[in-house]
């Protein structure tokens, strides 16, 4: 495990993230939302191997908590009129797009899913079942969304990412807020914690809770970022100085394996986070058993959290907050 601290804590980086807007902290939009879902339902906050996990595993029925991502996006979306004709397209790395297939499906429009050849195939039969075409296309996340973003030029699709870059703000931005409903519940299970272990691959949900625990809880908790070595993104682009794409082979980590942040994600983590730590695959494998044997089993990508909590050196006392964010 590898750790930096944040020089730009506080202040964020200002220079070329002129025009990239801060994750928002309205909270009360998408709850308002989600409480006219019959299959939403606060999820679980545990207490376990001296943390408090809040359990995502069961979010309405879809595995993860990205299931307040996409969805939300489409049902706001369709708020404002009829969906039927309207096709959403994607690259996922498996959850993200279970969201929009879902929404998509929910609201009468139809869903594309574009995944990586790296991508286990129990989720492409998955989004099938929830009615998405799919389309393997790439060697990774970034090739895969390349595609996706061809298709979606060439077809008069919408886009919807759950990443962001120069251009492309508006949709990502609403969904990393439909993450803050998972991070209400948190600040209303639990008192202010001492410490937050946050996992990121574009960085969505780091980002989004980061700036709802601030907004909350203030400064007192150190907020630390955790990736996979293999995919530093985040981490090379603080030490950067700004964004920066990063290389590696492919990671078991599999959901956070992305070699290049959000830009809404990382304008608000140069900011709010305190650190961020990388761990190695090995790491990673070593706490599943552990979770597993408490009836919490998950993913290495669901896990790195709690994994890189475990492995730090913690003060005595500390109250620690992790997202156990999917399921095996």
């Amino acid at each position: 495990m590898r750790t930096i601290v944040n020089p730009y804590r506080g202040t964020g980086f200002k220079t070329g993230f002129e025009a990239v807007p801060a994750p928002s902290v309205d909270a009360a939009a998408p709850r308002a939302l989600l409480d006219r879902c019959p299959s939403h339902g606060v999820t679980p906050m545990v207490q376990a191997l001296a943390l408090h996990i809040k359990d995502e595993r069961g979010r309405m029925g879809l595995g993860s908590f990205k299931a307040l991502g996409a969805a939300y996006v489409i049902a706001h979306e369709a708020q404002l009129g009829s969906l039927e004709g309207r096709t959403y397209i994607t690259a996922s790395a498996g959850n993200h797009g279970m969201s929009v297939a879902a929404g998509a499906k929910v609201f009468g429009a139809k869903a594309v899913i574009y995944l990586a050849k790296t991508v286990p195939s129990d989720f492409a039969d998955r989004l099938r079942e929830k009615g998405a075409d799919v389309v393997i296309e790439g060697d990774d996340y970034e090739a895969s969304m390349a595609g996706a973003q061809a298709a979606a030029a060439a077809n008069g699709w919408t886009l919807l990412s759950d990443s962001s870059w120069d251009g492309y703000f508006d949709l990502p931005h609403r969904l990393m807020e439909g993450y803050l409903a998972m991070a209400a519940e948190c600040t209303e299970q639990m008192d202010a914690p001492t410490h937050i272990f946050l996992q990121a691959g574009v960085g969505g949900l780091a980002g989004a809770c980061a700036a709802l625990f601030r907004d909350v809880w203030g400064d007192e908790p150190h907020i630390t970022v955790v990736e996979p070595e293999f995919a530093p993104a985040i981490f090379e682009s603080i030490q950067a100085g700004g964004f920066a794409v990063s290389t590696g082979p492919v990671s078991d980590m599999g959901r956070l394996d992305c070699k290049e942040a959000s830009l809404i994600a990382l304008k608000g983590l140069s900011r709010d986070t305190d650190s961020i730590t990388l761990i190695t695959e090995e790491e990673a494998f070593a706490t599943l058993p552990k979770l597993a044997a408490l009836g919490l089993a998950s993913s290495t990508s669901g896990s790195a959290g709690i994994t890189a909590a475990l492995l730090s050196d913690l003060p005595e006392g500390a109250k620690v907050l992790c997202i156990l964010s999917e399921g095996e």
